[in-house]
């Protein structure tokens, strides 16, 4: 993106990069024993005894590489599992492939149970107030923990379906947490991960010669890009590095996509601004002697006035 000219301006601000690791690290401050009193209250079984001061193991996960920790953190988790007591792995490393190629992941925290049972826990820096927080943002979280909870599927254990989300309470820098439900996010994550297309397929489908190394030369670059086509949408503003290029491309050509999905899915046919335009005027001139109350109403030219209200 920064290439082509259409740098995405993504990224947290240092503030919230500050405040973030500064709740993480009380949360997991004293052996993590603030964490744990937090992950027995809300995720334990009724009957499970609460992790005694001291009591709680945290093992060293430290590694070379991704592959070298994601086996230290395998290793650790089938040991603290028949261990039967509760152990706090602090950003432990998870592999899950994805279009058929490894990924490694790093969640907050796993919580392993005396009675087995792994806990994601992830802890957020945005409050929970009066007992709720912004759904978006849960939502958002309960996403993330569900590609993690997957990830530790593969290796074998019984994954929690509840992922603890430990955020500031109010207004303070106190943590609460809360258990959410995964169930229907790891079923549509799943779902999702075995409908992707396998990686050598796509490399497969390009165009010859196409190369998105970001040190060939702008124009060459963005030929490459062009020679692959793109769905854009406004939505891929939050998402996508590449959005603000594929923007600026869908504006000079007129697409209607640049409305929004809703808007060119009742389009139709009709690809462009001015195609929609062109179809309003001749609706216009159609029915210009016909009465008001008899006139049909144009669905492109509808839609069109709903997307300028949007705009």
């Amino acid at each position: 993106a920064e290439a082509l000219g259409s740098p995405a301006p993504f990224g947290q601000s240092q503030f919230a990069f500050v405040r973030g690791h500064a709740f993480e690290a009380r949360v997991k401050g004293d052996g993590g024993a603030e964490l744990m009193r937090l992950v027995h209250a809300r995720t334990a079984a009724a009957d499970t005894p609460a992790p005694e001061p001291g009591g709680v193991s945290v093992p060293d996960l430290s590694a070379p590489g991704p592959a070298g920790r994601a086996e230290r953190t395998r290793q650790a988790l089938e040991r603290a599992t028949a261990d039967g007591g509760w152990t706090l792995l602090d950003h432990p490393m998870v592999r899950l492939e994805v279009a058929g190629s490894p990924v490694h992941l790093e969640p907050d925290a796993v919580a392993v149970h005396p009675d087995g049972r792994w806990t994601v826990v992830e802890i957020k820096s945005f409050p929970i107030l009066d007992g709720s927080a912004d759904p978006a943002k849960v939502g958002a979280a309960a996403r993330q923990a569900a590609v993690y909870a997957l990830a530790l599927e593969a290796l074998g254990g019984r994954v929690d379906e509840r992922v603890l989300l430990v955020c500031p309470k109010d207004f303070s820098n106190l943590p609460t947490a809360e258990a959410v439900d995964l169930r229907r996010q790891i079923a549509t994550t799943r779902r999702q991960l075995a409908r992707l297309t396998r990686l050598e397929e796509i490399a497969a489908a390009l165009p010859e010669g196409a190369t998105f190394d970001p040190a060939r030369p702008p124009a060459e670059l963005a030929g490459s890009v062009e020679s692959v086509p793109a769905a854009y949408a406004p939505q891929c503003l939050s998402t996508c590095e590449l959005a603000f290029h594929c923007r600026d491309r869908a504006r000079s050509g007129g697409a209607v996509e640049v409305l929004g999905r809703e808007v060119r899915g009742e389009l139709g046919g009709l690809a462009t601004v001015e195609a929609v335009l062109a179809a309003a005027r001749d609706q216009a001139r159609d029915t210009a002697d016909v009465p008001p109350e008899e006139a049909a109403v144009d669905p492109a030219a509808a839609a069109l006035r709903r997307a300028a209200r949007l705009r």
